[in-house]
């Protein structure tokens, strides 16, 4: 059973059936290449709050937060963090840049306050990046849109974008669309991203799953990258 199960009916399910898109995690790992990357999505103060709480306790003072569905996804990427540190792939981070006036930002009045917190834009402690890793600082929901990404991805030759990170439905799904676009194989780790609303989670899980990505969990996924041979 996938986690989408229970909100996308059978009858939503053979609609995409039809023209030949996927409605199940029945593809793992299978067309991921030799040579990916972490890709951390924005899981910073803003979006998860300072500690693990309900999320409308943690939007008092985080407006943004997704609460304790953010520090779930945390553990996790603590976890497989270690691994892909032993094999060595690159390990890329996304921040916000808000210090120039965007329209975007404007369209939520939770936006404009959540930005005067000072942490509000620091990267989680539990998951802190180290020296090598590569931090990206975005202007928009895609960490590809006006970035360096791509200029970063090529060069190290990656094939496939292992996916972590908030809001799914946002930031998450924004930057899986252009991934795929760019023509980088792109994996969502299920375990690993997080969003406020669990209906939303789960249907852009399903979307991207069957448009521009695969699922997996974060099992399949540290036994991926317990497979490749250590890069340099």
């Amino acid at each position: 059973m996938d986690i989408w199960d229970d909100v996308i009916p059978d009858s939503d399910k053979e609609i995409y059936k039809a023209p030949g898109y996927r409605v199940d995690t029945s593809a793992g790992t299978r067309d991921f290449g030799d040579n990916p990357a972490l890709l951390i999505i924005d899981v910073t103060y803003g979006f998860t709050g300072d500690k693990p709480e309900p999320v409308l306790k943690s939007q008092e003072r985080f407006p943004l937060s997704a609460g304790e569905s953010a520090w779930k996804a945390i553990d996790q990427i603590a976890f497989l963090l270690p691994l892909a540190r032993e094999k060595r792939i690159p390990i890329i981070y996304t921040v916000g840049e808000h210090t120039l006036p965007r329209k975007i930002w404007n369209r939520n009045p939770g936006s404009v306050k959540a930005w005067k917190s000072k942490i509000v834009n620091d990267i989680v402690r539990e998951i802190a990046p180290l020296p090598g890793d590569i931090v990206i600082r975005k202007f928009a929901a895609s960490c590809f849109l006006q970035t360096p990404l791509v200029n970063v991805l090529i060069p190290l030759k990656v094939d496939t974008l292992l996916v972590c990170g908030g809001h799914t439905c946002g930031c998450v799904r924004a930057s899986v669309v252009d991934a795929a676009s760019y023509g980088f194989t792109v994996g969502v780790i299920q375990e690993c991203t997080f969003d406020r609303v669990e209906v939303s989670y789960k249907v852009n899980l399903f979307d991207m799953n069957s448009k521009y990505a695969s699922v997996v969990s974060i099992v399949q996924a540290k036994e991926y990258l317990s497979k490749l041979t250590s890069k340099e």
